[in-house]
């Protein structure tokens, strides 16, 4: 009896114990506050990053001189290659034709060997990080 009385003391004691903690339970809500201007700056990075401009890896460059001249060899690039971006830059007075974005070294050899079947003046460039 005494035992039969103990073990409903404990179940007892056991519920109590859950349903205490189910109502004194902590809540919370977190609120995030951010500059209004996050979004565009992200949205800024990701235009300068898919351009080239912020990249500090290794490119191709397949051409330097006139405008017209670039033109057609871009056009040339993006009809046989569709792997690599490819992008006209000026440094004055001339336009430079680049393909590429590559993280390392061996990226880019392995690309300028395909390349330059077509264009077998390209070479591989680091271009300066632009401030």
């Amino acid at each position: 009896m005494k035992l039969q009385y103990t073990f409903k003391l404990l179940i007892f004691s056991i519920l109590i114990t859950v349903s205490t903690g189910c109502v004194f339970a902590q809540q919370a809500t977190v609120t995030v506050q951010q500059d209004a201007k996050i979004p565009q700056l992200l949205e800024l990075k990701k235009s300068l990053e898919k351009d080239n401009k912020l990249s500090d890896g290794y490119t191709i460059q397949l051409y330097y001189g006139e405008l017209s001249r670039a033109n057609s060899i871009i056009r040339k690039y993006r009809n046989s290659y569709g792997a690599w971006a490819a992008s006209i830059e000026y440094e004055t007075p001339n336009y430079k034709v680049w393909a590429g974005n590559f993280v390392s070294r061996i990226e880019a050899d392995r690309a300028l060997i395909e390349i330059q079947r077509n264009f077998p003046s390209a070479f591989i460039l680091k271009p300066e990080r632009r401030k």
